[in-house]
């Protein structure tokens, strides 16, 4: 019996009922927020691209004075005139070398530092894990401000070795949270199948853990020598007598930007693009 409070019974569907459907809606708001993140996605790339594109295209600029700031007309008589400033090649030569050996010392220490952090547990540890994550969320001008009084104080002379120690300092922590991110996925197993079949452990490490690793300490690299050729505030502190490419383009602002300069830009771009696309193909292959 029911009384005058008492809830109605639900009502039941008939065969002949027609329910709502929520279906269609969802899938139209699913359908409009991907294309909105689609639309935001390409939004952020032409915002980072776009310095990008205007320094490729004033490297063709027909420019009639010391200033390359606005567009006069193409022309390809630049890209046969990259010697005309001995300087500006110098700056280059120099960034190159600075970057490559710096890669170099880095990938090495880094990839050890990985290995260790990742794969045994010792005392200070924790430590070292503080003093690498601070190096890489320091600021570049404190840490510049000290290298160049720790410099300083060792009576060493700036120059050339003192960017490339510096390079490699800023750049270690980087190369070693990559190995490190690598090494902790690995298949332990597959190293101890290594040893029962009778393999040292040297030969097990190149054979086996290293083949492992190597997309990390590719990685690393790659953006250790990204770090070291473009970077400018540290290079600042400790460079000394020494030009670089950033502080050359920095010097010459005040007289006006080469298109040389837009050239070269290209150049060094379009080589990590094709160093980029080659790591990721032979990844992909790999895998």
């Amino acid at each position: 019996m029911s009384g005058p409070l008492s809830p109605a019974p639900p009502a039941e569907a008939g065969p002949g009922t027609v329910t709502p459907s929520v279906g269609p809606l969802r899938r139209r708001r699913v359908r409009w927020g991907d294309r909105l993140l689609f639309g935001y996605t390409w939004l952020v790339l032409l915002w980072l691209f776009a310095p990008i594109a205007v320094m490729i295209a004033f490297g063709f600029n027909d420019t009639k004075s010391k200033s390359n700031v606005s567009w006069q007309g193409f022309t390809l008589k630049w890209w046969g005139r990259l010697g005309d400033y001995p300087d500006l090649t110098t700056a280059v030569t120099n960034s190159i070398s600075i970057a490559l050996l710096a890669t170099l010392v880095t990938t090495v220490l880094g990839t050890l530092m990985g290995i260790a952090l990742g794969r045994y547990r010792f005392r200070g540890q924790a430590a070292t894990n503080l003093v690498m994550f601070a190096a890489i969320s320091s600021p570049e001008l404190v840490m510049g401000a000290s290298l160049l009084s720790l410099f300083i104080s060792l009576g060493v002379q700036t120059g050339y070795t003192t960017i490339v120690l510096a390079h490699v300092l800023f750049s270690v922590s980087f190369v070693a949270v990559t190995v490190r991110a690598r090494v902790v996925g690995l298949d332990g197993s597959i190293e101890e199948a290594a040893r029962d079949l009778g393999a040292s452990t040297w030969i097990t490490f190149w054979r086996v853990t290293f083949p492992m690793i190597l997309p990390g300490v590719v990685s690393g690299a790659l953006l250790a020598f990204a770090l070291s050729i473009d970077d400018f505030v540290i290079t600042q502190f400790t460079s000394g007598a020494t030009i670089t490419f950033p502080l050359w383009i920095y010097g010459a602002v005040r007289i006006g930007v080469p298109p040389q300069v837009n050239i070269l830009g290209t150049l060094i771009f379009a080589v990590g693009v094709a160093i980029a696309v080659v790591n990721t193909l032979t990844s992909r292959r790999r895998s």
